[in-house]
């Protein structure tokens, strides 16, 4: 995937959507909030980053320079085409507010020398180091379309080499040429277009003139030893006069395409023209120098100039999925396309393009942030398809780290770092359902990885209390599975979410008391671990007097505090705690005889590998004598405390 240019052109279309919310909503009646200056101006300046950027990434392709992350995904030429196409966009559509019915010609003409350079620079610096150019062969031919470029700079210098020529007749018509080439009306030289049209008539009165007195040259002084050097300098006069006639024989003459008569016709046949006057032109030109239809660059320049911004997306989408995106983008905004819902895509054309190079980009699940944004500015069907993007993030990214056989505590710092990424969107684009979904396949995922700590924190975030209640199951079974050291270590890792779950009222239930037991019985683990019995002791009792511990365990904890209870140094349980311990031991071998015998004794048979309820039950005799002992020995030493 093309990393290069994806981020910074949707910060771009980004702004440009919180442009354009601006705008309607400050918008006034009498305005259509599109057709505002400020709108227009706003919309064109982002337009032009799109140009600028893409000039970048062309430069940047085009440098010879080693690659250590691999060659990039599109050529340098790729990059160019996209750059004629958006900086042709921006010229037609997008000009300077307040120049939209200004003459389009010379705007028309930089881009073209711009884009598309001709004559070369080498073919000028070989023909100017010749003592006698005009004798080389492709001398007229760059002279003429220097002229038909309007570089008057080249046009001018070689001009001036013909006053040496042997013809005094060239010398003279060149003496007569050479200041109307100089003193071409330009528009941008004018403050106003009637002046800039009344230059242009006094400037052809005089080209009128030149004309006349070039057809006084005798047919026998209209060639010199290598050429009709007459035929030539005709051919740029009648360039001049703005004969679309010649401009076009010229033009094929020499290799040009229809780009360059119509940009041609702009200056010379009408140097007054309208951009929308120009798809007439183009309509004409084009039926005799059709563009290559099998090239998507020269479509999309058609299309442009001939006004058809529908099929102009169309090439644009064959040539660049993210060109016909951007391009309808804006489209869009300045009303080029219209905003209807096709019925049978359920989505406008703008979104259709935008959709489909979201579709290219989530070809890379790394670019699922970008993905998304583009999704969700497409309408509903647009916000259900980054919907399920989102939700399949924690899973894609857990399936590629397993894959991978990465580190554990790596994965997880991955995911939590994802999901944060996530969160943000979600709130970004008022997600919450999206966000509890994510959050909840999250836990489900990092359950999986043992990170039970994190997986109650995003089912807490999700409120998903069901799924809460099966990670404490999952926790309390490691106990069973691994032995007390694992179960303490992960069940530690959900001490935190405790006191947050405790604090809110609402979501108080038995999962809560059971997720209060495992991080209790963890605790008490822990202190036994560290010789700090006293303690130990007393969490053994919190856990009955609070009656945070399902049934199913209190044999288990009954079981574990034996040692405590056959502690010699200290009595570490007072009266009224070892009575309570013996309460609910008796209270099991009650329920069983009762026919409860898998309510009270299903654990402990898991924990002890015991074959049935006959063996729990007698592995209990042992609490039952360790707490008989305990009493005598409290009465013989008189320690009972309280």
């Amino acid at each position: 995937m093309n990393n290069l240019f994806t981020s910074p052109t949707w910060t771009v279309l980004h702004l440009l959507n919180g442009v354009l919310n601006l705008m309607k909503n400050t918008a006034t009646q009498k305005t259509h909030w599109a057709q505002s200056d400020q709108c227009v101006t706003m919309i064109r300046k982002l337009a032009i980053d799109y140009v600028n950027f893409i000039k970048e990434c062309w430069v940047h392709a085009s440098q010879p320079i080693p690659r250590p992350e691999g060659p990039l995904q599109f050529s340098s030429d790729h990059y160019r085409s996209l750059y004629t196409c958006f900086s042709l966009f921006v010229v037609l559509y997008l000009p300077e507010p307040g120049y939209e019915e200004a003459p389009v010609g010379d705007e028309l003409m930089e881009w073209l020398n711009t884009h598309f350079i001709e004559p070369s620079t080498e073919e000028g610096d070989q023909l100017s180091a010749l003592d006698r150019p005009w004798e080389d062969e492709s001398f007229w031919p760059y002279l003429t379309r220097a002229i038909l470029r309007g570089l008057s700079k080249a046009s001018l210098f070689f001009l001036g080499v013909l006053e040496q020529h042997p013809s005094d007749k060239l010398q003279r018509i060149t003496s007569t040429l050479i200041p109307l080439v100089e003193s071409q009306p330009r528009l941008m030289n004018f403050t106003a277009e009637r002046d800039f049209a009344f230059a242009i008539r006094r400037w052809r009165d005089k080209v009128k003139a030149l004309r006349i007195d070039m057809d006084r040259v005798p047919e026998d002084d209209r060639s010199d030893d290598f050429d009709n050097w007459w035929d030539k300098l005709s051919d740029i006069v009648g360039i001049l006069e703005g004969r679309q006639d010649v401009i076009e024989r010229i033009c094929e003459d020499i290799g040009a395409d229809w780009k360059e008569v119509c940009v041609a016709w702009s200056i010379f046949v009408d140097p007054r023209m309208r951009r929308e006057e120009l798809p007439e032109v183009v309509a004409q030109v084009i039926a005799d120098m059709p563009p290559d239809p099998t090239d998507p660059e020269d479509m999309i320049h058609a299309t442009l100039f001939s006004a058809h911004p529908t099929e102009t997306l169309h090439h644009a989408h064959r040539l660049d999925r993210w060109l016909s995106a951007h391009l309808a983008d804006i489209m869009e905004a300045i009303q080029l396309i219209e905003t209807t819902i096709d019925e049978e895509s359920e989505i406008s054309a703008r979104d259709q393009y935008v959709l489909s190079y979201a579709d290219y980009l989530h070809s890379d699940p790394a670019l699922w942030r970008i993905t998304v944004d583009y999704m969700y500015s497409c309408g509903e069907i647009g916000q259900k398809r980054a919907d399920e993007v989102l939700l399949r993030v924690p899973l894609k990214l857990h399936q590629q780290n397993s894959d991978l056989m990465v580190d554990s505590r790596i994965r997880a710092g991955d995911i939590v770092g994802v999901l944060k990424d996530v969160n943000k969107t979600c709130f970004e684009y008022q997600r919450e359902s999206v966000r509890r979904t994510v959050c909840r396949i999250a836990a489900q995922t990092l359950v999986s990885e043992k990170d039970y700590g994190l997986a109650v924190s995003y089912c807490t975030s999700a409120e998903d209390w069901r799924g809460l209640a099966r990670i404490v199951d999952r926790v309390l079974d490691e106990y069973i599975t691994s032995g007390p050291r694992k179960f303490t270590q992960y069940a530690l890792a959900i001490a935190p979410s405790v006191q947050e779950l405790r604090s809110q009222s609402a979501i108080q239930g038995v999962f809560v008391h059971r997720l209060i037991f495992a991080v209790r019985f963890a605790r008490y683990h822990e202190l036994v671990d560290k010789q700090e019995y006293e303690d130990a002791a007393a969490d053994v009792l919190a856990i009955f007097v609070e009656d945070v511990a399902p049934t199913s365990w209190w044999a288990v904890v009954l079981c574990d505090a034996i040692q405590l209870l056959r502690y010699t140094p200290v009595a570490l349980f007072p009266s009224s705690g070892a009575s309570l311990l013996l309460q609910k031991l008796e209270e099991i071998f009650v329920r069983a005889s009762q026919g409860a015998s898998d309510d009270y004794l299903s654990v402990l048979i898991r924990v002890l590998r015991c074959r049935g309820e006959k063996e729990a039950l007698e592995r209990l005799k042992t609490v039952r004598l360790a707490l008989a002992q305990y009493f005598a020995r409290s009465l013989v030493l008189g320690l009972g405390r309280g």
